[in-house]
């Protein structure tokens, strides 16, 4: 992996995030991928497996809400990335608008899909 195949993924995985489509997100993944969305994971290792990662991913709706996310490659070497984002969301269920800041990393299979996701994230905290 290079950067230019990083920022492709990327790429799809906005896409993905803006679709909630089941076949772009899965296009993502390996079958055996995990994916942890919590810096500390409610679930003891996160989601297993892609089928389980398109069914929670959709399950957050993240499509239905406005939302921007700006990012940086900091750093990749072999099949390992490290992102950096900033991810703001609109008014949602009632709440005013948030931001995160976001670190991804990312090892990816010689395929380009990843096989292992985790994030952590903090918000920015509000007035």
């Amino acid at each position: 992996m290079d950067r230019s195949d990083v920022e492709r993924w990327i790429t799809d995985y906005r896409k993905a995030w803006a679709s909630d489509a089941p076949e772009e997100i899965g296009a993502l993944f390996t079958e055996d991928a995990t994916y942890s969305p919590y810096p500390f994971p409610r679930e003891r290792i996160g989601w297993q497996g892609r089928d389980e990662i398109v069914r929670k991913w959709i399950g957050r709706g993240d499509s239905r809400i406005e939302w921007s996310f700006e990012h940086e490659i900091l750093a990749v070497e072999d099949d390992t990335s490290v992102i950096q984002g900033w991810t703001s969301y609109g008014p949602r269920d009632g709440d005013p608008p948030s931001e995160f800041a976001n670190i991804w990393l990312v090892r990816f299979a010689n395929d380009g899909r990843a096989r292992r996701f985790a994030e952590w994230w903090v918000e920015r905290p509000r007035d």
